[in-house]
């Protein structure tokens, strides 16, 4: 009996390995996934230094709950948004926003510009990212971002920007690099506001 008991346990995960390939708990994922790729980078072996305290800070955007998730907000009306079928970010679109602004800003040069709030006096740079996705009504992508500058002096500035891609179709291989297109004009527009 027990020689049985030992046969039937050993035989137990062989079972569920074969039947793993039977049974999905989860959606397909896409084929492929998209992110952001900054089109002003800070060359190969350029440095910046100087005090953390003094650095320029780029804090990752506020958003809706739209936009805090790996999909695509796609707005169909005023009151009526979707999500764009099979595509998915790699990362949240703020957070990629984030790393593409610093990207930007550290391609200006003659500053050390550093992602996130770790103990910077100078300069932060954050905001709320209104809109990162497709509109149905013009068949364009857009990306609105309300820049917020805080400067040492405890000044705040604020500035709206926002691109456009028109003549889009509502398919991710045509969304995400019109977005990319789009997040990249905004960052350079903001990094020129920045100075």
């Amino acid at each position: 009996m027990r020689r049985n008991s030992l046969r039937t346990l050993a035989l137990v995960p062989l079972l569920a390995l074969g039947l793993s390939g039977c049974v999905r708990l989860a959606a397909k994922p896409p084929a492929s996934l998209l992110t952001l790729t900054s089109t002003a980078s800070a060359p190969v072996g350029n440095t910046a230094s100087g005090n953390l305290a003094d650095a320029l800070s780029v804090l990752e955007p506020v958003t809706d709950a739209r936009l805090a998730v790996l999909r695509v907000p796609v707005q169909i009306d005023d009151a009526s948004v979707a999500y764009l079928k099979k595509t998915l970010w790699i990362e949240r679109p703020a957070r990629l926003f984030q790393h593409l602004l610093a990207e930007t800003l550290r391609a200006k040069g003659g500053r050390l510009v550093v992602e996130g709030d770790r103990g910077v006096r100078n300069v932060k740079l954050g905001g709320r990212l209104l809109d990162f996705g497709y509109d149905v009504r013009s068949r364009s992508v857009v990306v609105r971002f309300d820049a917020l500058r805080q400067l040492p002096d405890g000044t705040v500035q604020t500035r709206r920007f926002e691109r456009t891609v028109p003549g889009i179709e509502a398919e991710g291989k045509a969304v995400g690099p019109a977005l990319n297109e789009a997040a990249n004009a905004v960052a350079k527009d903001v990094a020129d506001w920045v100075g």
